[in-house]
């Protein structure tokens, strides 16, 4: 008698289940690099490299899902975040809205390439990805040091944004490296 391992609707196969702690694993240790390398408040990290990786080879409900157990363990006290950070209290960090992109990130991008399989949907879902990570978690650290966080003397939305042109060039390379790399993963790992 044969075990079917196919995936029913809402239910994980042991395979799944592996390739969700592998990204998992992966965001732990692209978390930490070179995390101590920070420029302004933000740690230069492969964080963003890896989430789009997992949105891209894994597909949006296993690429979230993924991205939701860092984030998650993270919270919980594992030292997963840059700078082996965690604690519930990282809420509190204005870097924590790329945290939170990088679920988005995987669910979005994810479902751009589950509808076209091309080289072309890939790289564009990677550089997608990239924008997502980079406004939505420049606005959080903005808003962050603002309301809740000490602001440096004569902080401004430009110069938050001015903090994230050193990273930019590595992370667009990243993330071209991303969809060419996940393009051809995908189809050794066999995910569908």
């Amino acid at each position: 008698m044969t075990t079917n391992v196919t995936n029913v609707k809402g239910k994980f196969s042991a395979r799944e289940i592996a390739y969700c702690g592998l990204f998992a694993t992966l965001m732990m240790i692209g978390a930490n690099v070179s995390s101590f390398l920070v420029i302004g408040g933000v740690p230069i990290t492969m964080q963003t490299f890896f989430a789009i990786l997992a949105g891209l080879v894994l597909g949006s409900r296993l690429g979230t899902v993924s991205m939701l157990v860092y984030t998650l363990l993270g919270l919980v006290g594992a030292p997963v975040f840059a700078k082996f950070s965690g604690g519930f209290s990282v809420i509190l960090s204005p870097t924590f809205g790329f945290i939170v992109t990088f679920i988005m990130v995987a669910y979005i991008i994810g479902k751009m390439v589950e509808h076209s399989r091309t080289k072309t949907m890939y790289l564009a879902a990677a550089l997608v990805g990239l924008v997502i990570n980079y406004v939505f978690g420049t606005t959080w650290m903005y808003y962050a040091y603002k309301l809740w966080a000490q602001a440096p003397e004569g902080f401004t939305y430009k110069m938050a944004w001015l903090w994230m042109l050193p990273p930019l060039p590595k992370d667009i390379i990243l993330s071209i490296f991303a969809g060419l790399f996940a393009l051809r993963l995908r189809k050794v790992i066999k995910i569908d």
